[in-house]
């Protein structure tokens, strides 16, 4: 499984997604390969894929830190830690100054697997942005 299979299965699908959602999935040079995936129509918010050699990571970023009302940063951590478990298959992290949600699968996982993943994590973003935007500036 690399980043190759999932982008030409993605793109392949156009109308026939299990999901509902067609996506338009780009590689990204650099030292890790990294596949960015956008759902269409929510091009703002994509995922990205990466593959070891053990699991699929799917990460999506959320806002920066400078973006958070830190008056309020104790009450957005809390508010994260409730919505954490009723958030399938996502979890939330912090990636240097960046928040973000993601989730992982096996490297065993089916297309279809994959698939509902992506879909899953960018419904979860439009949720967790939906109820955290009060906790931003």
């Amino acid at each position: 499984m690399n980043i190759h299979t999932i982008a030409s299965h993605l793109n392949g699908l156009c109308d026939q997604s299990q999901t509902g959602f067609q996506f338009d999935c780009y590689p990204i040079d650099g030292d890790v390969e990294v596949l960015q995936v956008n759902v269409v129509g929510r091009e703002e918010i994509p995922v990205f894929v990466s593959v070891t050699d053990n699991q699929i990571l799917c990460i999506s970023y959320l806002w920066g830190e400078s973006e958070v009302n830190q008056a309020r940063r104790a009450e957005m951590f809390e508010t994260m830690l409730e919505l954490n478990i009723p958030m399938p298959l996502s979890s939330f992290a912090k990636i240097d100054d960046k928040y973000v949600v993601y989730g992982a699968l096996s490297v065993q996982s089916s297309m279809i697997e994959i698939e509902q993943e992506l879909a899953v994590l960018s419904d979860n973003c439009l949720e967790v942005i939906d109820e955290l935007v009060e906790f931003l500036n």
